[in-house]
């Protein structure tokens, strides 16, 4: 009687484990992020401000690769610099 009660019980739990099978609707897959943008030169906007300039070269100090193009400077002759600004931190 007792193995009759386990089997029955066994089947009764497959049985609900069967049933609560995922349903249809499942959501998407995030999109993929988009590549990043391959600079050729120092842009523009980098060169606006001391600040600006910073950012910009603290950024890419930390997205280097060795096997990236080097950025051109023909638009910079000197980095963009300020007597009254605060120095920003670069580490």
């Amino acid at each position: 009687m007792k193995q009759q009660s386990i089997h029955a019980l066994a089947l009764l739990a497959s049985g609900l484990l069967a049933a609560c099978g995922g349903s249809d609707d499942a959501a998407a897959p995030p999109p993929p992020p988009p590549p990043p943008v391959l600079l050729t030169e120092v842009p523009e906007s980098a060169l606006a401000s001391p600040g600006a300039y910073t950012q910009f070269t603290l950024g890419q100090s930390q997205a280097a690769s060795e096997t990236d193009e080097p950025l051109t400077a023909d638009k910079l002759s000197m980095p963009p610099a300020s007597e009254s600004d605060e120095p920003l931190s670069v580490s």
